[in-house]
């Protein structure tokens, strides 16, 4: 099975493509969903978070996100931190859901596969890109924040240009050029990529 990223600025539509996807039948990983499950869940994490972000970050309904989100914003080293904890936790459950997939390939799907590194865990990444005046607008919209909140967040992300020349496959959602269509044709691809990487893959019966 080739074990396919999907990532992309934030306001790109990786989800959306990801989605599309799904419709096709390719199983897909949502590495944000998945953090916030295991922050509530690991008690590694739960135990980590509390040491280093005070007993505030959880409350009776489990994590308490707005006391959390109050601690990293605009605190560059308090980011990199929760990022330090959070992201080998949610990288290796990636792998494990991975490894218990069935289809000829399967897709993770993470903002940050570049700056986790967990780039190096993945066959190949699909990036998703839209220009940076869309992203923002789309943002804006959908959270109902502000134009420099949006731009802030921008900035805690690599630069969508050097995102995009790390990725082996580029997805264009700027409303010009349909996605529906770029997605079945590198699904065909994937597809026949998987097919020939399986007939190449030693066989787990053959004898030395």
């Amino acid at each position: 099975m080739i074990k396919v990223g999907i990532t992309g600025g934030i306001g790109s539509g990786k989800s959306i493509v990801s989605k599309v996807f799904e419709v096709l039948g390719v199983p897909v990983y949502y590495a944000d969903d998945a953090a916030k499950r295991l922050m509530n869940t690991d008690e590694g994490l739960r135990q980590q978070l509390t040491e280093k972000f005070g007993a505030g970050v959880y409350d009776e309904r489990g994590l308490n996100r707005k006391y959390l989100s109050a601690q990293v914003f605009e605190n560059t080293a308090k980011l990199e931190l929760l990022n330090s904890i959070v992201h080998p936790a949610t990288i290796l459950d990636a792998e494990r859901w991975m490894a218990a997939q069935q289809a000829p390939y399967a897709i993770k799907e993470a903002a940050l596969i570049f700056e986790s590194g967990s780039q190096q865990y993945l066959d190949l990444v699909i990036g998703v890109s839209a220009p940076e005046a869309l992203r923002i607008q789309r943002v804006m919209h959908r959270d109902k924040v502000t134009r420099t909140e949006v731009k802030n967040r921008i900035s805690k992300q690599i630069a969508e240009s050097l995102k995009m020349r790390l990725c082996d496959y580029v997805i264009k959602n700027d409303d010009l050029h349909p996605v529906i269509l770029q997605v079945e044709k590198l699904h065909a691809q994937l597809l026949r990529k998987a097919t020939l990487s399986s007939a190449v893959e030693p066989s787990t019966n053959d004898t030395n």
